[in-house]
């Protein structure tokens, strides 16, 4: 009786947040060493990479139970990428810098299978003159889901299909090359590329929190 005269409320729908880990979160900001980088790009596929890097989305790959990748993609067209096997950071078994080379479109259904199927897997991986050595035995991509948050609030979800090449610069320090085959459907309708980036391994020491 009289329940037109309430205020009718909804309950609240808890929205998840982005992770945060090693102190990197959604927003945040990290400075590089200088003298690190100094001394290996010249070495690198990486070039000109921007000594302080603002947090500007946050991508979340969910692995298994527990590993989880991920992505701290910043303002200079690279991200941080943690491979986490738990919630603490004592659970982070490597981090790498990487940094967008390449994006190509995929227009067609053929030319995307492909790619999956052909393209992705190879025994090396050419760029820029040096050869990258497969480091997966995978004779197929192997098939992954990132979630991402952005700075104005909204998640989206892409579906990669990846396989990693590296080669050693020397000094025991490794360039990656990550190949990943993405779809993302937006409104109805799927949006394909092929994505390039290389990236270096991070110890604790190469980069702190600034904000």
């Amino acid at each position: 009786m009289f329940n037109w005269f309430k205020k009718k409320t909804t309950p609240e729908v808890s929205v998840p947040k982005s992770p945060e880990i090693l102190g990197l979160r959604l927003g945040g900001a990290f400075e590089l060493d200088d003298l690190k980088l100094r001394l290996i790009e010249p070495d690198l596929v990486i070039e000109g990479a921007s000594r302080t890097q603002l947090i500007k989305a946050v991508g979340v790959v969910q692995l298994d139970e527990q590993t989880r990748l991920i992505r701290y993609y910043t303002d200079d067209e690279g991200f941080i990428q943690v491979l986490t096997q738990g919630e603490t950071e004592a659970d982070v078994s490597e981090v790498k810098l990487y940094y967008f080379y390449d994006t190509k479109p995929i227009d067609t259904e053929s030319e995307w299978k492909h790619l999956l199927h052909n393209q992705i897997v190879q025994p090396t991986w050419e760029l820029e003159g040096y050869t990258f050595d497969k480091v997966w035995d995978n004779s197929k991509p192997v098939a992954m889901t990132e979630k991402t948050w952005l700075e104005n609030g909204s998640i989206s979800e892409t579906d990669q299909f990846v396989m990693i090449y590296e080669r050693e610069v020397g000094n025991d320090i490794f360039e990656s090359v990550l190949v990943s085959g993405e779809e993302k459907i937006i409104h109805n309708r799927a949006e394909r590329c092929l994505s390039t980036s290389t990236g270096i391994n991070l110890s604790p020491t190469d980069f702190k929190l600034i904000g």
